[in-house]
């Protein structure tokens, strides 16, 4: 069964299912729109409890809902100035150490730090840490800082859409390096910390805080992209979302920080709670 998934994932045309799935999500017609609504929030466990509302008259459409709001103090943001917070919901892909520019993907693959960001930037982060966090559609889908910052650089990159799930990892070689993607340079205390936005199939758009929405349009080029609007971000502030799920991976600069001893594939993380800390200060 899986075999036949992967044949899938090359053959199927994603950027076509990905766009279908763009407008289905947007359908306003009420009977339609809150049928979805339950039908996902029984299906995935989604705890409608934490939402801001629970409403569903106060969500247009699902992707309204995907992206929706949590209840104020909902997700407590860790306040110690060394700490490095969780930017999303989301469960632990893999975390460790670049080395020599190599990431781990799972077992078999990796990628390297040039392939991933596609930019100058990838010397900063040669033998740094990085942390790769998936957010299944049960999540919470919106993208906050992961420690204050100021978004400097933005690139989107043009790529496939294969599904981001813990069995497409583990076959299809290089696949966060060749799905589409929005790489952050974002300037901190410890230097700078690459911070990517990994589309993946079904995932109709990526959305940020300082550009608006940035696919679709599927672009076909590499583009580089400056904040057109917010740059500075405390931690834990909004800075984008994903209307449907995915992943991101923060890449940190060597020697500047270390992930807290229970953070290891598989863990399960909250949007704000510690996941390392910052060892210098520059």
């Amino acid at each position: 069964m899986k075999s036949m998934a992967l044949i899938l994932q090359y053959i199927l045309p994603h950027r076509l299912v990905s766009r279908l799935m763009y407008y289905l999500m947007r359908i306003k017609f009420k009977p339609v729109k809150n049928y979805t609504l339950k039908f996902m929030i029984k299906s995935f466990d989604i705890n409608l409890a934490e939402a801001a509302s629970s409403n569903f008259d106060d969500y247009p459409h699902f992707n309204a809902f995907f992206t929706r709001a949590l209840k104020d103090g909902c997700r407590p943001i860790d306040n110690m100035r060394d700490s490095i917070v969780s930017p999303v919901d989301g469960a632990v892909s893999q975390v460790g150490t670049i080395k020599k520019g190599q990431m781990f993907q799972a077992k078999g693959h990796e990628f390297s730090c040039k392939e991933l960001l596609a930019t100058e930037f990838d010397d900063d982060f040669i033998n740094g840490q990085f942390i790769t966090i998936y957010l299944s559609p049960k999540d919470y889908h919106r993208l906050h800082a992961p420690m204050t910052c100021d978004l400097k650089n933005m690139r989107h990159i043009p790529g496939r859409l294969f599904s981001v799930a813990d069995w497409t990892t583990q076959k299809i070689p290089k696949l966060f390096a060749r799905n589409e993607r929005l790489v952050n340079i974002l300037h901190t205390e410890i230097g700078k910390v690459a911070y990517v936005y990994v589309g993946a199939i079904l995932v109709s758009s990526i959305e940020t805080i300082s550009n608006g929405v940035i696919t679709p349009p599927y672009a076909k080029t590499i583009t580089d992209l400056i904040p057109q609007g917010q740059s500075h971000y405390l931690k834990g502030a909004e800075m984008g979302r994903f209307n449907m799920g995915s992943t991101i991976i923060l890449l940190f600069p060597e020697n500047n920080m270390a992930f807290e001893e229970h953070i290891q594939a598989g863990t399960s993380l909250k949007m704000g709670e510690r996941i390392g800390t910052m060892l210098s200060f520059k």
